[in-house]
């Protein structure tokens, strides 16, 4: 019976002692206190109370950053958050080295945002956001690494301009379009002088070409239901030119 129960206790506590680890976690084992070695994923037996193990998950942690208030290398006050990505790299220097991790690095990741953006100005913010979040996530991975995590990609998701600074900005692209329309409005012009240029040259060679194009022209005219029909001057002229030539042809007969 004592034998009985003595094996019923031992089953018991075996059973106790069974850990399941998953495949991205792993288990950080102390033994008496004193660190005995990282468990991998699977089944596994943890002899309490002389052992006690932590879990640790390798998966990436999403992590926001709070919007906090940033003033920007040419003064502006501007309100930005961000989001990070990072993974435990080493479970044991992560469950020795910090106390939390999380917090750690969500702390320092607010503090170095804050400290970057800062030696930007707005302009430089806007459009090298790129550079500006590769900056980022060194810093913070040089301040991380020693606990055993690495910190992948840093975001900056969302800046906020004060409301005069917009308007400002709306201001300044409205300028800038009107300028390229003034722009691209003047090339129309001189790319069309050109061509009239080109073409007075060819009429002026060619004297025949004027009259075919105002012939063209009454045509077009003519297809319209208008009441009045203008001729040029200059069609006149040579109607007379050409009458007076038929007469001289006449008489001369």
């Amino acid at each position: 019976m004592v034998g009985f129960i003595v094996g019923l206790v031992i089953v018991l506590y075996l059973l106790f002692s069974m850990r399941v680890l998953r495949q991205y976690e792993r288990g950080v084992v102390f033994l008496l206190g004193k660190f005995a070695g990282v468990r991998g994923p699977g089944l596994t037996l943890i002899f309490v109370p002389v052992q006690v193990m932590t879990r640790v998950s390798l998966r990436t942690v999403t992590m926001q950053i709070p919007s906090q208030k940033i003033i920007t290398k040419d003064n502006v006050s501007i309100d930005i958050a961000a989001v990070a990505y990072y993974h435990i790299s080493d479970p044991e220097k992560a469950v020795i080295a910090i106390e939390n991790v999380y917090d750690a690095i969500n702390q320092i990741s607010q503090t170095t945002v804050r400290n970057v953006v800062g030696r930007f100005s707005l302009d430089q913010l806007l459009s090298q956001t790129a550079d500006i979040n590769e900056q980022i996530k060194d810093v913070i991975d040089a301040h991380t690494e020693p606990w055993g995590t690495q910190v992948t990609a840093v975001e900056i998701k969302d800046i906020t301009l004060p409301d005069n600074m917009q308007r400002a900005m709306a201001k300044e692209a409205e300028a800038e379009r009107e300028r390229r329309a003034k722009i691209v409005a003047a090339e129309g012009e001189f790319q069309a002088a050109v061509k009239l240029g080109e073409a007075a040259d060819i009429i002026t060679a060619h004297p025949v070409a004027l009259q075919l194009r105002t012939l063209q022209t009454m045509a077009e005219i003519a297809t319209e239901k208008n009441s009045t029909i203008i001729f040029p001057a200059q069609f006149m002229t040579t109607v007379q030119e050409a009458l007076a030539m038929l007469q001289k042809d006449s008489q001369s007969k």
